[in-house]
């Protein structure tokens, strides 16, 4: 037998397989061994090509890959632009959302929880570091992480309030007037 060598290939092949596990198990209790084996790849050619468990996940799920493409554009309506995307991905699939995945980890693997929580901050910080400018742009945006975290508690897990009954537009506005005073206040 014959072995090809297909990068792309196998990086498509190890992003479906890391979808299909953190799906089914979770962030905590999904392994690299078993997404490489679904994969049909190596273990050590998973961590080639994506580093951590934390940020093949990143690569993997949806919402932080979009994040570049959200980000980019005009700094003066991104606030409105990340509210508008953060609604619209959770609207269409909370379940599998990272900042989900990340709240449910907490009570099972507070360990993978922090590292996935890092890798997600540094994450975010590196895209909007390309929009934004200033010394303190990690803390505004592990402050605008935090606010998004607490809405996805209360609307998406908790599933109560005030938060939970707002129509996605309405949250999209308030969203987008917060996160506004988060990104750009002095």
């Amino acid at each position: 037998m014959t072995h090809r060598r297909d990068p792309e290939g196998h990086r498509l092949a190890i992003l479906e397989a890391a979808r299909e596990s953190f799906g089914e198990k979770g962030f905590a209790r999904a392994t690299v061994r078993d997404i490489a084996t679904r994969a049909g790849v190596t273990h050590g050619l998973v961590l080639r090509q994506f580093g951590t468990k934390e940020q093949l996940f990143l690569a993997a799920v949806p919402g932080h890959r979009e994040l570049d493409r959200t980000v980019a554009g005009d700094p003066g309506t991104l606030p409105e632009r990340v509210a508008g995307a953060y609604v619209e991905r959770m609207e269409a699939n909370a379940a599998g959302d990272p900042l989900v995945v990340l709240l449910r980890s907490v009570a099972s693997d507070q360990k993978a929880a922090a590292g996935l929580l890092a890798a997600m901050g540094e994450n975010s910080a590196q895209a909007y570091g390309e929009v934004m400018d200033g010394d303190d742009v990690p803390v505004r945006v592990a402050l605008l992480g935090a606010q998004l975290i607490g809405v996805t508690f209360n609307r998406y897990i908790a599933r109560t309030g005030p938060l939970a009954e707002m129509t996605p537009q309405d949250l999209t506005e308030h969203l987008g007037r917060v996160l506004r005073h988060i990104l750009f206040s002095p």
